[in-house]
């Protein structure tokens, strides 16, 4: 069975994932920067924990060489991890969205590659969202065009693009993007509505657990391909 790792997994849709996955057997760690709140949900899931910060370098690097030592592989890393922060629009707010929804990738997926390599499976999935696909913004019949988190919005485009990028980059090692739907979540806790991170958590498991010949480079949603 696999070796998982997924980012800011102590509560919502990384939670939910995560129990997910140990259901289907696979040996999962849980990454937040809470220690305790992290630990909390490693021990409730019976998953391992370990302290990781996407926004620190240092603590990405000692998290991965934790999941090494012990693993000795990485078959599948999900960053999960992000922010909405939408009630500003300045620079101080961009640099925080930006450095968490996107570089963190960068940083996690960096530290992850050894790791990943090493695995006869390698799959990366991103927890994006649909409101960075130009496609779905730009298209009256979508919510997305009505929704209006600037920084949000434009950091998950980033997040889409990385996706892509690092499939062109790195071909023995699948990289898909995923759109959970509107979830009912902490982040979203100011909005009505959402359905259960269970039920989101879904495409994200599916795409963690692809096959050899499964795609890569994709934006996907519930229903397959997602234009972006």
């Amino acid at each position: 069975m696999t070796v998982a790792l997924i980012t800011g997994a102590n509560k919502g849709i990384g939670y939910e994932t995560a129990r997910q996955l140990l259901e289907l057997g696979h040996t999962v760690w849980i990454g937040a920067r809470d220690t305790e709140r992290g630990a909390k949900a490693a021990a409730a899931l019976g998953a391992r924990f370990v302290r990781l910060d996407v926004t620190d370098d240092a603590s990405v690097n000692e998290a991965l060489a934790t999941v090494g030592s012990a693993e000795g592989r990485l078959d599948v890393l999900v960053h999960n991890a992000g922010i909405l922060e939408a009630e500003a629009t300045d620079g101080p707010t961009a640099l925080r969205v930006f450095d968490t929804n996107a570089v963190g990738i960068v940083r996690v997926t960096e530290a992850a590659l050894p790791l990943l390599r090493a695995s006869a499976n390698p799959t990366v999935v991103t927890v994006s969202s649909s409101m960075g696909s130009f496609w779905a913004v730009n298209n009256p019949d979508r919510v997305e065009y009505h929704l209006t988190p600037m920084l949000y919005a434009a950091s998950k485009s980033a997040a889409t693009m990385l996706t892509v990028q690092y499939a062109k980059a790195h071909p023995g090692i699948k990289f898909n993007a995923v759109e959970p739907g509107f979830t009912a979540t902490d982040m979203t806790a100011a909005m009505d509505g959402g359905r259960s991170p269970e039920e989101s958590a879904r495409t994200v498991v599916r795409l963690a657990t692809l096959g050899a010949d499964g795609p890569t480079g994709t934006l996907q949603d519930e229903s397959g391909h997602l234009d972006w």
